[in-house]
């Protein structure tokens, strides 16, 4: 069942920002917990695993909806180290996909309305818009302190690459923003590594060398703040490997996965989110649950082989309880849903009453 979403795709993501949340998320009405947490989020005990990944969460007040309504794992939408425009509305719209979005299918074109229905499948495109830092840290500040009992408050940030940027100047951002980040107070950071690299090169974390100088550089900077690399989908096993061989080195977890790309085109057959460089958009909810359970599988195996200890938080169409407990036995140490959660307020609840 599809309820209000708590981000209103309708509107702009400047009026989400100043009057959202919507739906369940703006009840006030608190759903508690009974006895103690017990699951392990990187230090901190929770009462349960799963929770809501960086996206819909774009303020504290999201925050807060989120944590009212039982989602203990709530990730703040990422932050640059400087100020970043939104692309312009619209910013999601419900896609048609036959099936799964397999990476043969998203070769092609694929449609795009406001007929949101079952089973929901998203494109969104914000282009990751960032605040000033002064302002964001102290709205991070805000959303750390609605974190009640058996919840943990997780933020997002990545760096920018700005006109005629270099490799440096780019890993230096991205410490920057780490700095940041830490200065906010969040008991634990992700960084955003599914997202623009230099040049034409595709996502970060596709490029591996560029993965890891930008792993030790934050490392540096961070101490030993608990840190998540959030991460694409991987067809070879030799770069997950490589991936995980990083994350053994650096971090605490990895996040997989984020989105599939795909050519978005309206009824009519034309560019359906307006501006440059959005003909092709990022594809998330149920048509690509199978990606995200492939990587959660494949990082499993190759933690084995690598005798690592880092946590796995499986993201990408988690639509409804049974799609939580399939992650978990897939291997998902930790379990978060995007899509699901903005039009489910009460997933995390029916979880938690299965999880009893």
């Amino acid at each position: 069942m599809l309820y209000t979403p708590f981000y209103n795709p309708e509107k702009s993501y400047e009026e989400n920002f100043e009057q959202g949340p919507f739906g369940a998320f703006a009840d006030e009405i608190v759903f508690g917990d009974q006895g103690k947490p017990r699951y392990d989020f990187f230090g901190y005990k929770v009462f349960s695993p799963f929770g809501i990944p960086a996206g819909p969460l774009i303020n504290s007040d999201f925050c807060k909806g989120a944590f009212g309504k039982g989602f203990d794992l709530c990730v703040y939408k990422t932050v640059r180290s400087g100020i970043f425009p939104c692309h312009p509305h619209p910013n999601i719209l419900r896609i048609s996909v036959d099936g799964d979005l397999t990476l043969e299918k998203a070769q092609g074109s694929l449609t795009a309305d406001h007929n949101y229905g079952e089973p929901l499948s998203i494109t969104n495109s914000f282009g990751v818009p960032s605040k000033e830092p002064r302002l964001w840290q102290e709205d991070v500040r805000k959303a750390v302190s609605y974190a009640k009992e058996g919840q943990v408050l997780v933020l997002s940030f990545m760096g920018t690459v700005y006109e005629h940027e270099t490799l440096e100047g780019f890993i230096g951002d991205y410490a920057r923003a780490a700095r940041l980040a830490k200065d906010s107070g969040a008991r634990v950071l992700e960084m955003n590594l599914s997202c623009p690299n230099i040049g034409d090169e595709g996502l970060v974390c596709y490029n591996l060398n560029t993965t890891e100088k930008i792993c030790e550089a934050v490392r540096h900077d961070i101490g030993d703040t608990p840190l998540i690399l959030k991460v694409g989908f991987y067809k070879n096993e030799s770069d997950i490997r490589r991936l995980v061989e990083i994350a053994e080195k650096y971090a605490q977890g990895i996040a997989a996965i984020n989105t599939i790309q795909a050519t978005i085109l309206d009824p009519m057959g034309n560019q359906a989110l307006p501006g440059p460089n959005r003909i092709k958009s990022g594809v998330c909810g149920a048509s690509i649950k199978w990606a995200g359970l492939e990587m959660v599988k494949k990082l499993v195996k190759a933690r084995g082989e690598v005798k690592a200890d880092f946590k796995i938080i499986g993201v990408g169409g988690v639509m409804n309880v049974d799609d939580f407990f399939e992650y978990r036995a897939a291997g998902a140490d930790f379990v978060m849903s995007a899509t699901g959660a903005m039009w489910n307020p009460y997933l995390a609840k029916e979880i938690k009453e299965r999880l009893r």
